[in-house]
């Protein structure tokens, strides 16, 4: 593999960990937020999938998201008959965001994001060597 095929599959590497990243933050930003009048839907967490999808110009698989869809577990009901979403018996739909859940995609995320950083950081110091020696 050359040091370009390197960067680029990096590249794409970084790009995906970027778009989970901002998917993650969307959750944790709106873990709180319900529906607006009774029975309404909240927020509903939304996950990333990834795919490895073959570059014909470069000859190697390179990962891609492949959607970005949404969690359809239940929503977790919250006993609170004064909201404005609250239902007849009270209780009001909630996000189906757990913020420790999202905390550790966050982590692993951003490890996998560094990762593939530092492969970037590794391939440019062999190309700046590679050019070093040929002057």
């Amino acid at each position: 593999m050359d040091l370009g095929t390197a960067l680029s599959i990096s590249a794409a590497g970084m790009d995906v960990q970027g778009t989970r990243l901002r998917v993650i933050a969307e959750n944790l930003a709106n873990q709180d937020t319900t529906g607006g009048q009774p029975g309404a839907d909240p927020y509903r967490r939304k996950e990333v999938t990834f795919e490895n999808r073959l570059d014909s110009t470069l000859g190697v698989n390179r990962v891609q998201v492949k959607s970005i869809g949404t969690d359809d577990s239940d929503f977790p009901l919250k006993f609170d008959p004064s909201h404005p979403a609250a239902d007849a018996q009270g209780y009001v739909k909630t996000p189906n965001v757990n913020s420790f859940v999202e905390v550790m995609d966050m982590r692993e995320a951003q490890r996998s994001y560094n990762a593939n950083l530092s492969v970037m950081q590794v391939t440019r110091s062999m190309l700046t060597r590679t050019i070093e020696m040929l002057k």
